[in-house]
């Protein structure tokens, strides 16, 4: 098995944790790091190539080309967000024949999108350790006294104090700045500039309570877990990641001490908008178990990358958001060798009004919404769903919805028989097939002897005649909301006028009464019973 961790105090955590754990197994666990000499470093991959090692824990180290595994089995990725994609691909290398797995408590958003779209498997631990609290988290301007007064608290209590600046250059006027707000406090400086030794050393002596105040760049993100260090101050937070932030954050409150967080930072005119919301975002997932939400927030700000190239991170600019979503979902569906619906839909044109009354849903969007519900529908039952929630949340459905549905219907029935489209013109309708239409030629030729008002069109379509007699068919069965009155006359539509108007013309009386599409005979019953008839013989 191997262990890769970003940082070398993380790895050097990783080996005291399972030498402790496998203490009483006759299992050898080594580490290569910068902490190892070189030639500490070369007797271990020997060993390892030779299979002595059983778990080797290491920084990128591992991943050089002169390291080898005699039976890799297993390999775990700590902190997975702080490896680039190269080193990712050398990881996916190993993948083919190893048991991969990744932990992170904030994914990078082109991890995260990996997982949300079905590439990789991923789980959620949300459950906190017992006695755990969530962090306070102060977002303030960056005040020397509030520096002072958060360590000198802290230090009253018998705790520790993390105090993040990353500027090496500027690291130790810091340093001389705490050293005089709190002259008490006993203050270690760790960078990674430093030997291996000196920081080594610091960091131990730092765990072994020898000093109150550790001020270190951000080597201290990954690795620390000291339950008696309960207060963190970040200097020029705004300068962070949300998920850098979060993990910062993390390093305390790892006991059952409330533990509090400062992020300082200059005055907000001064501040971008992303660094507002990264800096809102902390404050208000504050809660245990938040990095998940943390990351997905952090997907939203900065976008997903690119899943073929070298970006983490980033926003689709060419094809869309939402078609290159679907296009990845359906190679990946694809792939997994799920059943992949046809996207192609039949295309209906019978020259109906379908615009839904603005007098019964009055917000557009809301329109909009229920238009797009009924083209989306793929089965009847979707249809009459659709309506069920109409009818509930604005009332009785009128004739302009109930045109839509029947409509959608006739779409359903299309897809079903693998119909390219229907289409009107005057007092003929045109049905044309695509090459892999589900329908049994003989039947077809049947059906238009049967019927006289149908015509079949070489060389693959069918016409329909609406000033033909329709035959004496089986009714179609009724839909819900089905209204199948004819249109009434001039007449008795002037005489059911609320308003009595004066006079009338020639051209008024003799125009012919508009078509009500779900009357008995009109179109969609017409199109509907020939679709119906299909699909029974199909």
């Amino acid at each position: 098995m191997a262990l890769l961790a970003p940082t070398t105090v993380l790895t050097f955590q990783h080996e005291k944790t399972l030498k402790d754990r496998f203490a009483g197994f006759p299992v050898r666990i080594e580490m290569v790091s910068r902490f190892r000499t070189k030639a500490e470093q070369q007797l271990v991959i020997a060993d390892l190539a030779d299979g002595k090692v059983d778990i080797i824990v290491g920084t990128h180290r591992l991943l050089s080309k002169d390291v080898e595994f005699r039976d890799l089995g297993l390999l775990i990725v700590d902190e997975e967000q702080r490896f680039g994609v190269a080193h990712k691909e050398k990881i996916k290398q190993l993948r083919k024949k190893v048991a991969v797995l990744t932990m992170s408590a904030t994914p990078i958003p082109r991890t995260l999108n990996m997982s949300l779209i079905g590439i990789r498997d991923m789980s959620i631990i949300e459950t906190p350790p017992k006695d755990r609290l969530s962090i306070q988290t102060n977002v303030v301007k960056f005040d020397p006294q509030v520096i002072g007064r958060a360590i000198r608290v802290e230090l009253a209590r018998g705790g520790q104090v993390y105090v993040v600046h990353n500027r090496v250059e500027s690291i130790f006027s810091i340093g001389s700045l705490i050293q005089r707000l709190v002259p008490e406090a006993r203050v270690v400086v760790g960078h990674g500039q430093m030997s291996e030794d000196v920081l080594e050393r610091a960091m131990l002596d730092f765990m072994a309570k020898k000093f109150d105040v550790l001020l270190a760049t951000t080597i201290v993100e990954n690795g620390l877990d000291i339950s008696n260090a309960n207060t963190i101050i970040i200097n020029r937070a705004d300068k962070y990641g949300l998920s850098q932030l979060y993990q910062l954050r993390g390093r305390v409150g790892r006991s059952d001490r409330p533990a509090y967080a400062y992020l300082l930072i200059p005055p907000e005119d001064n501040l971008s908008q992303v660094a507002k919301k990264r800096l809102a975002a902390i404050k208000e997932f504050s809660d245990l178990g938040s990095g998940f939400r943390v990351a997905a927030l952090d997907l939203e700000i900065r976008g997903a990358g690119n899943l073929l190239g070298g970006e983490q991170s980033g926003h689709i600019d060419t094809i869309g958001f939402e078609m290159y979503m679907k296009l990845l979902e359906q190679t990946v569906r694809e792939l997994k060798g799920e059943e992949i619906e046809d996207d192609v839909r039949a295309t209906v044109n019978l020259g109906v009004d379908l615009r839904i009354d603005e007098s019964y849903v009055q917000d557009m969007n809301q329109r909009l919404m229920l238009y797009r519900k009924v083209a989306a529908a793929r089965k009847e039952d979707d249809i009459d769903r659709i309506l069920d929630e109409a009818a509930d949340r604005y009332g009785p459905l009128p004739d302009s919805v109930l045109n839509l549905a029947d409509y959608g219907r006739i779409r359903v029935m299309a897809d079903r028989l693998d119909i390219d489209a229907i289409d009107r013109d005057g007092r003929t309708v045109v049905l044309k097939f695509r090459p892999q239409a589900r329908v049994d030629p003989v039947r077809l030729v049947s059906l238009v002897r049967r019927r006289p008002d149908l015509t079949l069109v070489p060389p693959a379509a069918l016409r329909l005649n609406l000033d033909s007699v329709q035959p004496s068919t089986p009714a179609p069965r009724k839909t819900k909301g089905s209204s199948r009155g004819a249109a009434p006359s001039w007449w008795t539509s002037r005489a059911r006028e609320t308003e009595i108007k004066p006079g009338f013309t020639k051209q008024e009386i003799l125009k012919p009464a508009r078509d009500n599409p779900r009357a008995a005979g009109g179109v969609f019953e017409r199109v509907g019973g020939i679709l119906s008839e299909l699909i029974e013989q199909g």
